[in-house]
């Protein structure tokens, strides 16, 4: 689809400076479109379809931005803090123009899949509760997680707040006794909510502790295993297009079956 616009709303949008800053670089001769070198910052352009280079650099227009950021420990879930690093700060300035924030959220010291977008609309259906869209989630638990703690996630848990959470679905990947005679439980939990510590919260009470937390999914998105902490990459188009079909509310858990 064209969209027509001047060359210097385009470098503005894009974060290459203010109208007059970007009237003198095109004098100056900094700015080519199609190729050949241009002397007016009011040129109109299709802004899709226009290779408009900025010293010799591809400037890339674009409008929204989808990103899947590897969140490490260490970094809050914001876009702006004073105190603390936020997952805001992992981005290249040039990924910031366009003030992406994340969607929901993941503990300081949870690590994972966060999704980064300036895209509200598509966020707020993918936080909405009565979407239902899946959380999961691997931790290692300090204490035995067997049957009754599978049932109990099943049924929905009484938090310390007296909220009783959504059905939820718990594996049990793996259980180890360690060095400290201590009993640790590899799971993974599938939620569909996101209250504050929910997961940690969820195994408190049921007297159990969350020692190790990462996000690996959200919806149909899957965390890109190849992405190391802290690094992140823009999405693909048929990542987008999932998380847009997956906009259609879903039913809440069929928990009858589980053990």
């Amino acid at each position: 689809m064209r969209k027509m616009m001047r060359l210097d709303k385009l470098l503005a949008h894009m974060g290459y400076g203010t109208r007059s800053e970007l009237k003198k670089a095109v004098k100056q001769g900094r700015v080519t479109v199609d190729g050949k070198q241009v002397k007016d910052s009011g040129l109109v352009l299709d802004a899709h379809a226009a290779v408009v280079c900025w010293d010799e650099q591809l400037v890339r227009y674009r409008e929204v931005v989808y990103f899947m950021l590897n969140k490490p420990q260490g970094v809050i879930s914001a876009t702006e803090d004073y105190r603390e690093r936020t997952v805001i700060d992992l981005l290249d300035a040039e990924d910031q123009v366009l003030q992406p924030f994340p969607v929901g959220r993941l503990d300081k010291d949870t690590e994972g899949l966060l999704l980064l977008t300036n895209d509200g609309q598509l966020a707020h259906e993918l936080l909405s509760p009565r979407k239902h869209v899946d959380k999961v989630y691997e931790a290692v638990v300090h204490g035995e997680v067997g049957d009754a703690e599978i049932r109990g996630m099943a049924s929905g848990v009484a938090l310390d707040d007296g909220y009783v959470t959504m059905p939820a679905r718990l594996l049990v990947d793996n259980r180890e006794i360690r060095d400290d005679g201590e009993v640790y439980c590899s799971i993974t939990l599938t939620i569909q909510e996101g209250k504050f510590h929910q997961v940690k919260r969820m195994f408190e009470a049921l007297g159990r502790r969350v020692v190790y937390l990462r996000r690996i999914a959200m919806g149909p998105l899957t965390l890109d295993e190849g992405l190391a902490l802290g690094a992140y990459r823009e999405l693909l188009d048929e990542e987008v297009e999932m998380l847009r079909q997956h906009r259609v509310a879903k039913a809440p858990f069929d928990t009858e079956n589980q053990a």
